[in-house]
């Protein structure tokens, strides 16, 4: 069931851009532009058994809480979403009495400090009621230092693929074959009739911009097009406004293997940059080249092997307080099948006359809710456990390895993710309802957190709901580290080779007397030490605590200076495997972050 509220979330809106455009946008709460559909859907949307887009992915589709309610708050609108209406919203659902907060929206550009933050405000308002806050880490990838949402109070969430694709295949003159995909839904082309190809580059426009491509050399012809400058979607219309016949476009050489399906308006496919690359030379060095586009639908296979880490998911280290490692989690993000509004086409362009009921987009705001869904059943299972709880059972239950037992792969290099980009692992549901131990965390513990990083008793009050008197001096963490968070982000700056944490875990297995050991599994030229190596539990809820050192063993530190390092530790007791990721960095004596807490 769907709950909408609306009301004085578009006030810092109308503030600064004057009175809403009734005849463009609506003030009434109902989604006109799709995300919001598409994200609460996917948390908590029923069961539809013949769902799909045209004729993609059809089948049997569901939320990930399908008995949730849901209270749908505005607030974000043509020109954007402001903080004040942000937190506002969020301060509102706090009220309402709401057990969960899913936020698909964050920060363009770096993230700003937490007390400038309205999200990271509004969260840790969150988390004094008992209410958890998950968030997306950014669609700004692949580079480092991009993931927004960093605040340790808030489950943030980046994307992953699934092993299913939307395939659409280019085939060349020359019999090559090259994978792409598209949720192209027209009529298609003659796939026995090969078409001459052309690259956009060499007609006017590399990046196929409205207006700018000549039609005297792509009539009737295959345009290859480049991603950039405007929407993939809206690039397949300038073509044929120029008389192309279709498109093959291709992603931007940083972002590697990406390949998102698009409902483009002309046939269409997506190539990555490396085929992109050998299409062109193709192009270039055949007179009268030629290829088709060959649509194959959904296609479901082991192969390639799947989740890999999209190369659009926003990424770690964190820039405001290194200590902390994110992303927390990766899951599900890329062509996802949910809910739409019919008040917007697929594409969201003007000249796009479809309506549909889902639709499949991709983004970590995609995968925010998939999440914020699992945690609504772990709180349902768990009615006593603090929103710290819910959090640690799904960062320590994931999975690392894809379905053909490797390691995730990053498809922005074609290599092994590392924690800076899959944060703790892929979210693993049923796993994640028993996790044997947890690391807790308690709204005095975050205020003892801020006190670390230099915020005083007035930076700190705007984080609180109650005015309180706040000591640092009595309760501040020795370093930002010393945070009982799931996983470990370690500096070691010139002259200081050695790090302590210290780390607080509790039973909540079934087993009373549970015993685990820690299996250690070092970062290359890092030792790692936990103390003590064995944990006894004796009584139900029981906490013990255990100290890990961190040493660098290099003898050369100017040699590995400004590089990265990864490992993991993992508790068991058996039954239960409760896994921390580690992610280490070699840094200058001076360097914490590029922009300070305070």
């Amino acid at each position: 069931m769907h709950e909408a509220r609306q009301g004085e979330w578009r006030q810092r809106y109308e503030a600064h851009k004057g009175p809403m455009n009734e005849t463009k946008e609506s003030k009434s709460p109902r989604d006109t532009e799709g995300h919001g559909s598409h994200t609460s859907s996917t948390a908590a949307g029923s069961l539809v058994t013949d769902a799909g887009f045209f004729q993609y992915a059809r089948g049997k589709t569901r939320g990930m809480a399908t008995k949730a309610r849901i209270a749908a708050y505005k607030i974000c609108w043509k020109s954007g979403c402001y903080d004040s209406d942000i937190l506002a919203a969020m301060d509102k659902a706090i009220e309402d009495g709401v057990h969960l907060i899913s936020l698909s929206v964050g920060a363009n550009g770096l993230a700003p400090r937490y007390f400038e933050d309205s999200i990271a405000i509004g969260a840790l308002h969150a988390a004094q009621s008992g209410v958890l806050v998950s968030c997306s880490a950014g669609n700004s990838g692949p580079g480092d230092f991009t993931v927004v949402n960093i605040a340790p109070w808030i489950l943030t969430v980046g994307a992953s693929t699934l092993d299913r694709e939307f395939r659409a295949d280019v085939v060349l003159g020359d019999g090559r074959t090259f994978k792409g995909v598209s949720l192209y839904s027209g009529d298609t082309l003659n796939e026995s009739e090969y078409l001459e190809l052309v690259y956009g580059g060499d007609c006017g426009s590399k990046l196929c911009l409205e207006g700018e491509l000549d039609s005297s050399k792509v009539t009737g012809k295959l345009v290859i097009c480049e991603e950039g400058a405007t929407a993939r979607v809206a690039k397949g219309p300038a073509v044929k406004k120029a008389g192309g016949v279709g498109m093959i476009l291709t992603n931007t050489a940083k972002s590697g293997g990406k390949l998102v399906a698009d409902s483009h308006l002309v046939p269409a496919t997506m190539v990555s940059a490396f085929v992109g690359k050998q299409i062109k030379a193709y192009v270039s060095s055949t007179p009268n080249a030629t290829a088709i586009i060959k649509f194959l639908g959904t296609v479901i296979s082991t192969y390639p092997p799947s989740p890999k880490a999209a190369a659009f998911s926003s990424r770690g280290p964190n820039h405001v307080t290194p200590e902390i490692l994110k992303p927390d989690v990766i899951a599900p993000g890329v062509n996802i099948l949910a809910g739409w509004t019919g008040a917007s086409s697929p594409t969201d362009l003007e000249i796009d006359p479809r309506r549909v009921q889902f639709n499949i987009i991709s983004g970590t705001s995609m995968a925010c809710p998939h999440v914020t869904g699992l945690a609504a059943l772990l709180r349902n299972a768990y009615p006593s456990w603090t929103p710290a709880a819910i959090k640690s059972a799904l960062m320590t239950t994931t999975y690392y390895l894809d379905n053909s037992g490797k390691n995730i792969t990053d498809l922005a290099t074609g290599k092994k993710s590392s924690p800076f980009v899959i944060g703790s692992g892929h979210v693993d549901p049923n796993k994640a309802l028993d996790p044997g131990l947890v690391y807790d965390i308690d709204v005095q513990d975050y205020i003892s957190f801020l006190c670390s990083i230099g915020y005083n008793a007035r930076n700190i009050a705007i984080f609180l709901k109650e005015p309180a008197t706040v000591h640092c001096w009595e309760t501040k963490l020795s370093t930002p580290g010393n945070l009982n968070y799931p996983s470990f982000s370690v500096l070691f700056k010139s002259g200081k080779n050695e790090v302590k944490y210290t780390r607080l875990v509790k039973n909540v297995g079934s087993s009373v007397n549970a015993t685990y050991e820690v299996t250690v599994n070092a970062p290359p030229n890092v030792e790692v030490n936990v103390s003590p190596r064995k944990l006894v539990f004796s009584t139900a809820n029981q906490t013990l605590s255990y100290e890990i050192t961190f040493t660098s063993i290099s003898d050369a530190f100017q040699s590995i200076l400004g590089s990265s390092s990864f490992g993991s530790i993992e508790w068991s007791d058996g039954s239960h495997r409760v896994r921390s990721p580690i992610a280490v960095r070699w840094v200058e004596g001076t360097q914490r972050h590029f922009i300070s807490s305070i």
